[in-house]
């Protein structure tokens, strides 16, 4: 294992690639704390200080933008609105016919709808950053129970000013992108992949140094205990799969034969990946944004909706809260599976080229099978997708710790993910090289 490390450094090509992909995580990370303009950079860290143990309404963004949003950086709105974009984009070729072509057309397609998921990207860039200063001066950011200095948090709201903070924070998204952009051309893994790794993994020492403050060393051993079990149990999971085998017809074309090999098709477990999660947490956000928005008049009694969905769809160690939370992330996992996975279509395009499944005609009922063993894998995969996303939820709420935790599910899948990927990309890397990999 040493010596492949050595030999990663020893490679000219590829300690460019990493020392490439290092600076532009290192510019990324110096943008989020750079604040936009108009914004008392004072106060800001004021409000952090005094509410760093609250789980505000944008949670989810504010990780993975490596707390860049709540300090209303340039960089504050993070990956978010690229990854919404391209979440619309692949969501949109069910339902619009055209982008469901230009996904088979290969390259030129695939250009096409990314410069289409760009465009959005910048939309949803001006519409979020709208709504967050929109939110930070009515004071509201850091919830109803903030400090004074969190209703000051611009210093000049005119519209000038927040026309400037608009295009700024919509700017940042743009370069953001574009740096991602740079890690995948000249760099080494996905760079968007890295960029929201970067993000998630900046956060660990604060979350770990909260709990460690306000539950001593006990409960710190236990959540690192806990973090340790969850990522073995994702890195189990995440390399587990379905292995339908598959041969192919011997095929004489002139003096050649084609096929007559054996192969197989490959059905992970979680093939969802962390995108139900999101969703979830997302659809959960709903609630608490539309009770934000209704708040009462000083000296006046909120509405018994508005009280029930702060106490009960909010905070997160409700065992309402958990129930809902689980069974919205097992819905959207059967939706976005059956999004991504066409069995008609694998099932098509073996039929085209000779293949079939031992046992099973080709067509129709090729299809039909798929469908079957899809429909059986996908359930224990949404339910581990669940169990991951819960189980931190539940163990802390039990120990009474802050739920301020950083290894919960959407962080813990986000970075195995990405690391496993990474990794498997340098090793392959290395073995074009030296015929050695990282792994073994």
């Amino acid at each position: 294992m040493i010596s492949a490390v050595v030999r990663i450094f020893r490679t000219p090509d590829l300690r460019r690639k990493i020392g490439f992909a290092l600076g532009i995580i290192a510019l990324f990370r110096l943008g989020s704390f750079i604040p936009s303009p108009y914004v008392d950079f004072g106060n800001v860290q004021a409000c952090l200080n005094a509410n760093q143990n609250t789980s505000g309404l944008y949670e989810l963004v504010n990780l993975f933008s490596g707390g860049a949003l709540l300090q209303l950086s340039i960089f504050a709105l993070g990956i978010m609105p690229y990854i919404t974009a391209s979440i619309i984009v692949q969501l949109l070729r069910v339902v619009i016919p055209h982008f469901e072509t230009l996904h088979k057309e290969g390259q030129a397609g695939q250009s096409k709808l990314t410069q289409y998921t760009r465009y959005l990207t910048i939309a949803l860039g001006v519409l979020q950053s709208t709504t967050l200063i929109t939110v930070a001066r009515s004071g509201a950011l850091f919830g109803t129970n903030s400090t004074p200095e969190c209703t000051q948090l611009l210093t000049n709201d005119a519209w000038y000013a927040i026309l400037l903070m608009v295009i700024t924070m919509t700017a940042g998204t743009g370069l953001i992108m574009w740096m991602a952009e740079l890690i995948t051309e000249k760099g080494i893994g996905n760079g968007m992949s890295l960029l929201i790794f970067t993000s998630i993994a900046a956060g660990f020492p604060r979350s770990l140094g909260n709990v460690y403050a306000a539950r001593g060393l006990n409960t710190l051993l236990i959540v690192l205990a806990m973090g340790l079990l969850v990522i073995v149990a994702v890195v189990f999971v995440e390399q587990s799969q379905r292995r339908i085998p598959v041969q192919y017809a011997k095929r004489v074309v002139g003096r050649r034969t084609y096929g007559g090999n054996n192969t197989y098709i490959p059905i992970k477990v979680n093939m969802a990946g962390v995108v139900p999660v999101i969703f979830a947490s997302s659809l959960l956000y709903l609630p608490a944004l539309i009770a934000q928005f209704n708040q009462p008049a000083a000296g006046q009694q909120p509405a018994a909706w508005v009280t029930w969905v702060s106490t009960y769809l909010v905070k997160s160690d409700q065992p309402s809260y958990m129930i809902l939370f689980f069974l919205l992330i097992v819905g959207f996992t059967y939706f976005y599976v059956a999004i991504t996975f066409n069995p008609e279509e694998v099932a098509d395009n073996m039929k085209k080229y000779g293949g079939f499944i031992p046992g099973i005609r080709a067509g129709r009922p090729t299809a039909e099978y798929l469908d079957y063993v899809l429909t059986r894998i996908t359930l224990p995969g949404s339910i581990y997708l669940g169990i991951v996303a819960i189980l931190p939820l539940i163990v802390l709420a039990l120990a009474g710790a802050n739920t301020d935790f950083p290894f919960g599910g959407t962080s813990i899948l986000i970075v195995v993910g990405v690391g496993l990927e990474t990794v498997k990309q340098i090793d392959s890397q290395l073995q074009q090289r030296h015929y050695e990999g990282l792994l073994r």
